[in-house]
């Protein structure tokens, strides 16, 4: 059984604007590099055909201040993070809802067991707000449609540079739904959120889980929390199905953040999710794409992505296209991995937590593993 890969044109469409950092061909870039690379022919691939019911997370007032296309300061619209936006782009934006309910329900039903939509994963969109220049939260509203249909066990995980807070929020007090989320600390980084103390409602405690690192975090100190930590509660939570979403702005090349994380170092966390899913979830993985503003890393990640979604090796020394800085408009790397990566290096298997567990492995494992019967680190 192959995995699925969700496309349509209109999960290309997505853009806020020419000199928006959400601009263009993001989404269409990885699906050329990927066909570049021989990894479209390990998917099948489907346009999605569902209708979202988008009323899932948002309220009807934002809903219809989106359609509308006129500046909502109320809603988050008309502000220098996410302009004002046209009808056609709630047309494009629940496109991308319609994707990842499709992927979602498709592993769900078992007809798959992995299924991904890079155009998907804006996380940052709340009930009645535009934010973070996400319109929509599509993770959020296939979570919702996936509990109305039984589900009682969820976990949602985020890698994306930025907290993952509209998702979280969304859940913040519901226990069926476990959110992860790595990323850069709010002390410096929008949203200013997803401290780990913050670790859910009164009837949800220990289900959100935030790992908030330095600034300046690298491949070693990132895989070392994030391996430190998600699996250990997954195996106690025993999800149903995981959902992933996989911003691109952890790389070091990224002009929004400050982490210093390379592709070969991304590669490895997504197969790791992929080896939990099977460990953990039965096998059933969603993966959704994110952030990620350096049109080259971002291509070179999700094209990892999707490497690691079929189960294909990635293969860092591997030459890009010869027209590939004309395409992205820009300097760029000459391999799909990153020259020097110390990714390659690290035993994730032998990673030992006593004595070199980090201030951010500390902290989460104290404020979120004894609702999990688990000993903190440190």
């Amino acid at each position: 059984m192959k995995p699925l890969l969700l496309l349509d044109d209109a999960l290309y469409g997505y853009n806020l604007g020419d000199t928006h950092p959400m601009g263009a061909d993001r989404v269409r870039l990885a699906v050329e590099l990927a066909d570049y690379f021989g990894i479209l022919s390990q998917f099948d691939i489907e346009v999605p055909r569902v209708t979202p019911r988008l009323e899932l997370v948002h309220t009807p007032a934002y809903l219809e201040a989106v359609r509308s296309g006129e500046p909502s300061l109320e809603h988050g619209i008309g502000v220098e993070d996410n302009p004002v936006i046209t009808p056609r782009m709630a047309t494009i934006g629940a496109a991308i809802v319609a994707g990842t309910v499709s992927a979602a329900e498709e592993v769900w039903s078992g007809r798959r067991k992995r299924a991904v939509n890079i155009a998907g994963g804006l996380h940052h969109a709340h009930a009645s707000r535009m934010s973070g220049f996400c319109m929509y939260n599509d993770a959020g509203i296939a979570i919702r449609s996936l509990l109305d249909q039984g589900a009682q066990r969820v976990a949602y995980i985020d890698v994306d540079a930025h907290h993952g807070d509209g998702v979280e929020q969304e859940f913040w007090n519901d226990p069926r739904v476990l959110t992860i989320s790595i990323h850069e600390s709010g002390l410096y980084l929008f949203p200013g959120t997803g401290f780990a103390h913050d670790i859910g409602g009164p009837s949800a405690l220990g289900t959100a889980v935030n790992i908030a690192l330095d600034r300046e975090a690298g491949d070693e100190e990132w895989l070392r929390a994030s391996h430190s930590v998600i699996p250990q509660i997954l195996k106690v939570f025993r999800p149903e199905i995981i959902i992933s979403q996989h911003g691109a702005d952890p790389h070091r090349d990224d002009p929004l953040a400050d982490l210093q994380l390379s592709v070969d170092a991304l590669y490895r966390a997504y197969s790791s999710i992929g080896k939990w899913a099977d460990r953990y979830a039965s096998g059933r993985w969603v993966a959704l794409g994110g952030g990620g503003y350096q049109r080259d890393s971002v291509a070179r990640i999700w094209v990892a992505l999707l490497a690691a979604v079929a189960g294909v090796p990635f293969e860092p020394s591997a030459p890009m296209p010869h027209n590939w800085s004309r395409r992205v408009g820009a300097p760029c790397s000459v391999t799909w991995g990153d020259p020097e990566s110390l990714a390659a290096s690290l035993s994730l298997s032998s990673i030992s937590m006593d004595g070199t567990a980090t201030p951010a492995m500390k902290a989460t494992s104290r404020a979120v593993f004894p609702y999990w019967g688990l000993q903190p680190y440190g």
